[in-house]
C-alpha cells in the first residue's frame, strides 16, 4: 500500500535548509493497509476509470492523500449532520454556519503533521515522459523505480489517453504530436508491448502515424526524442550554447529572460552543443520504426526543422526567427566544429555546466521545475553517470512523484506553502475558535519554517539569479526560487496570526522577516508600471519574444507585471 511520507529524509545524497519541513513524497509498503483499506482503494480507482469511460472528468480527487490524513489525523467528521436545503428554501444562519464548521473540520483532518497541505500540482502530459527517457538512458530506471512505480505510471497513462487513441498536451486538452508520441515512448519504456493495453498502444501509434508521425513533434519533444535515440540532432532547430557568453550588457542575454525558460535551454543547450544520445538499445530501434511512418535512415532531418504537428502548433515562428534559426544552422553550426571556434564551444558548454551545477546546488537538486529536472538529469548522466551530481538528482526525484486513484504523475513541483497560506487564512475567516484546536500552530510553524533565509551563495548575479533573502517558494524552503503571490500570501498569514492569543496561533514572529519580506515585495515591483512580477523583477524588453523558439508555448521570454 501506498503510504505519504511527511517532512522526511536521508542518506548521503540529501540534504535540507530546514530539516525536510515541507517535503512530501510516496512509498510503497507491501506490508502497509489492513484489507479493508486495500478494498477501498481499489474500489476508488475503479470508480475514476469507469467515470472516464462515461467521459467524466480527467482530474483525480487526491483520495490516497484523504484517506490517509483522515486516518492518521483521526479527527471525527461525522458528528455534524450535514444541513440539506430544498429547492427553492432560503439559505439561512444556521445552515451557513454548519457548512462552514464541516469545512473548517475537513481542513484539520487533511493536514500534515508538519503544518502544510498535501496535494498533487500537475496535469500535463509531457512531464513523466522526459523523467523516464532519463533513467532509461541512465540504465536507472528499475533502480529508482519499483515495479509499483511502473504499475502506476501506466495507470495513468492509460486513464488520460484519448478516445482517438492520442494523449493531449495536459489531460483535458485534445490529442497533440507531443502528449501522443511521449506519452507512447514512456510506455514503451516502461515495458509495455508493441500491442499492449488491450489495444491501446496499437490505437495510439495508429493516431501518430496517421498524424505525419513523431517527426512533426514540437521543438521540446525533438530535443528529447534525440536524447533517447528515436530522432536526430541534425533534425532540431539550433540551441547554442555560446548564448551564455554573451556579455551582460548585451541586449540578449539569457539572464533577462524569464526564469523559466532560460533554465529550460540551459540545460538544452548543453545536449544540442554535446548531441548527446543514449545508447542504440533493441527498444530504441523497435521505437525508430513505430513512431516514423518511413524508415528511420530514409528521413531528411533537415527538412524536420520547423516540421510541427497542426494539432500542436499553437505559436507560429516569426520570419525573423526562422532566419535567425537558418543562419545558425547553415553557417555557424558548421563553423564551430573547427578550431579555434571548437575552443569556444568548449568555453560555453564548461559555462552552461558552471550554471547548471549553481542551480542544483542552490535548490538542494530539485532545480526550479519538473522540466528542468528532467533536462539536467540527461546532462548530469551525461558529464559523468558515476558522478556525485547525478546521485544528487536521482535522490531527489521521488519529490517529483505523486500518486492519486488515477495513478502516478510527475508534478511540476510542490505547492505547499501557497495551499497552506490559503488554507490558513480560510480557516481564520471562519472566527470558529472552537475548531481550531492545533490547526493553526501547525500552519503557523510551516510558514515560518519555510521562508528563505538566505540569498543564493556567492555572487549570485553572476549566476542568473536574483537575491531570495526574506521570500516564500511555492513549495518549500529548499526549493529557493521566491514567487512573489506566494511571498504576499505567507506575509499575510504572518499579520492576521499575529494579532490571534498565542495559544491559538502560536509564538509571534520576529519582526525583522516581516521586513525582510515587505523588501522582497517592493523588489519584484516594476518602477515603470507599479506591478508585481511572479518570479524575478519584470524586464521591459517586449522584443526579447522574437527569440521564443516553443510553437506550443505563447510569452514565455521575458517576466512580465
Amino acid at each position: 500500500m501506498w503510504e505519504l511520507k511527511i517532512a522526511e529524509g536521508e542518506g548521503p545524497y540529501l540534504y535540507s535548509t530546514n530539516n525536510f519541513v515541507g517535503r512530501q513524497f510516496w512509498e510503497f509498503n507491501p506490508d502497509g493497509g489492513t484489507p479493508e483499506e486495500k478494498e477501498e482503494i481499489k474500489k476508488v480507482r475503479q470508480n475514476f476509470k469507469d467515470n472516464r469511460k462515461k467521459g467524466g472528468f480527467h482530474a483525480c480527487g487526491d483520495l490516497l492523500m484523504r484517506m490517509q490524513l483522515m486516518k492518521e489525523n483521526a479527527i471525527d467528521l461525522t458528528s455534524i449532520l450535514p444541513t440539506r436545503l430544498s429547492e427553492g428554501e432560503q439559505v439561512n444562519f444556521e445552515a451557513v454556519t454548519t457548512a462552514v464548521k464541516k469545512a473548517v473540520r475537513l481542513q484539520r483532518a487533511i493536514q500534515a503533521k508538519d503544518g502544510h497541505w498535501p496535494a498533487e500540482n500537475a496535469g500535463p502530459l509531457f512531464f513523466t515522459p522526459p523523467l523516464l527517457i532519463a533513467l532509461y538512458i541512465s540504465g536507472t530506471i528499475n533502480t529508482i523505480l519499483t515495479e509499483e512505480h511502473q504499475k502506476e505510471m501506466k495507470r495513468y497513462f492509460y486513464n488520460h489517453q484519448n478516445e482517438d487513441g492520442g494523449w493531449g498536451f495536459y489531460i483535458e486538452g485534445h490529442s497533440t504530436m507531443i502528449g501522443s508520441a511521449l506519452s507512447y515512448v514512456a510506455l514503451r519504456i516502461l515495458g509495455e508491448g508493441e500491442d499492449g493495453g488491450d489495444g491501446a498502444i496499437a490505437k495510439a501509434r495508429k493516431w501518430i502515424l496517421d498524424h505525419g508521425g513523431a517527426s512533426s513533434i514540437p521543438s521540446w519533444g525533438k530535443v528529447y526524442l534525440s536524447v533517447l535515440g528515436v530522432y536526430e540532432w541534425e533534425g532540431c532547430n539550433p540551441l547554442p550554447p555560446e548564448f551564455w557568453l554573451f556579455p551582460s550588457a548585451f541586449p540578449f542575454h539569457p539572464a533577462e529572460m524569464w526564469c523559466y525558460c532560460r533554465t529550460t535551454y540551459m540545460p538544452m543547450s548543453y545536449l544540442y552543443g554535446k548531441r548527446i544520445q543514449g545508447p542504440i538499445t533493441h527498444l530504441v530501434s523497435s521505437l525508430r520504426k513505430e513512431i516514423h511512418p518511413i524508415p528511420f535512415e530514409d528521413i531528411n532531418w533537415n527538412k524536420q526543422r520547423n516540421n510541427c504537428c497542426k494539432e500542436d502548433y499553437y505559436y507560429p515562428h516569426s520570419f525573423l526567427q526562422d532566419a535567425l534559426w537558418h543562419s545558425l544552422h547553415y553557417i555557424t553550426e558548421p563553423i564551430v566544429k573547427y578550431w579555434p571556434f571548437s575552443k569556444l564551444r568548449g568555453r560555453s558548454l564548461d559555462r552552461v555546466v558552471e550554471l547548471m551545477r549553481y542551480e542544483s546546488e542552490e535548490t538542494r537538486y530539485m532545480t526550479i521545475g519538473c522540466v528542468e529536472k528532467s533536462l539536467q538529469m540527461m546532462c548530469w548522466w551525461a558529464e559523468n553517470p558515476n558522478g556525485d551530481e547525478f546521485k544528487y538528482h536521482l535522490a531527489r526525484v521521488p519529490d517529483y512523484l505523486w500518486i492519486a486513484e488515477d495513478g502516478m504523475t510527475m508534478h511540476s513541483f510542490g505547492s505547499q506553502l501557497w495551499d497552506c497560506a490559503l488554507a490558513t487564512q480560510a480557516i481564520i475567516a471562519s472566527n470558529m475558535t472552537e475548531e481550531y484546536d492545533e490547526c493553526l500552530k501547525k500552519a503557523h510553524f510551516y510558514i515560518r519554517e519555510s521562508q528563505v533565509k538566505e540569498n543564493p551563495s556567492g555572487d549570485f548575479t553572476q549566476m542568473c539569479r536574483q537575491f531570495t533573502k526574506g521570500s516564500w517558494t511555492f513549495s518549500d524552503q529548499d526549493h529557493g526560487w521566491t514567487v512573489s503571490d506566494c511571498t504576499a500570501e505567507a506575509l499575510k498569514c504572518l499579520l492576521l496570526l499575529s494579532n490571534m492569543p498565542q495559544e491559538i496561533a502560536g509564538e509571534k514572529d520576529d519582526n525583522a522577516r516581516l521586513y525582510e519580506a515587505v523588501n522582497v515585495l517592493l523588489y519584484m515591483q516594476s518602477p515603470v508600471s507599479g506591478g508585481f512580477a511572479v518570479w524575478e523583477p519584470p524586464i521591459p524588453k517586449p522584443f526579447l519574444q522574437l527569440l521564443n523558439p516553443s510553437e506550443v508555448f505563447a510569452d514565455i521570454v521575458v517576466e512580465k507585471e
